[in-house]
């Protein structure tokens, strides 16, 4: 690829109420709100059909959004509704040491269950969204530009290793238990 993208514009979702959505990522998480649009268009699921939906976005530092649509009609609504997710599909924003603190003390003042995890290369706080999104906040190590840099170097091969059924761990800094 001759030029890499920019950044990611926005990863969208579909939840099920606007407001409880806007309540769980603006006033607890602390991402705003910087758009709400609300449209009509036909989807191809429903040939004939105009749907009204809104669509969400709350902003990231990188100017990058997390997006969320709603749809008016019931129909619309269940065949777009996201289904429940295995815990390896999520999504990770990267946070410093301070916002992640101050990220789990709200998440636990709303009474919302909080898994932290030491990966070694990054630390980082899990919880579920109203609609059952996984969040992860990450944050990084003092030494993280190491980290990246051996990783940059090593990546090609150790999925080589990986593709031929070599499953020894290369994670010598994560607290293994």
């Amino acid at each position: 690829m001759s030029a890499l993208p920019l950044r990611l514009h926005h990863n969208a979702y579909v939840c099920a109420d606007q407001e409880r959505t806007r309540h769980f990522y603006e006033d607890i998480v602390g991402l705003p709100l910087l758009a709400a649009w609300i449209e009509e268009a036909e989807f191809p699921e429903f040939p004939g059909r105009r749907t009204s939906y809104s669509h969400a976005f709350y902003g990231i530092g990188d100017g990058g959004a997390l997006a969320f649509f709603n749809f008016a009609d019931p129909d619309a609504a269940a065949a777009y509704q996201a289904q429940k997710q295995p815990t390896f599909i999520h999504i990770a924003l990267a946070v410093t040491d301070e916002a992640q603190r101050a990220i789990k003390q709200r998440l636990e003042a709303a009474s919302l269950k909080v898994r932290e995890v030491d990966h070694g290369y990054c630390k980082s706080i899990y919880v579920q969204d109203p609609d059952g999104l996984l969040v992860e906040f990450t944050s990084d190590p003092p030494d993280a530009g190491e980290i990246a840099a051996h990783q940059r170097t090593t990546a090609h091969e150790t999925l080589r290793r990986w593709a031929a059924g070599d499953r020894k761990v290369n994670n010598d800094i994560r607290p293994h238990r």
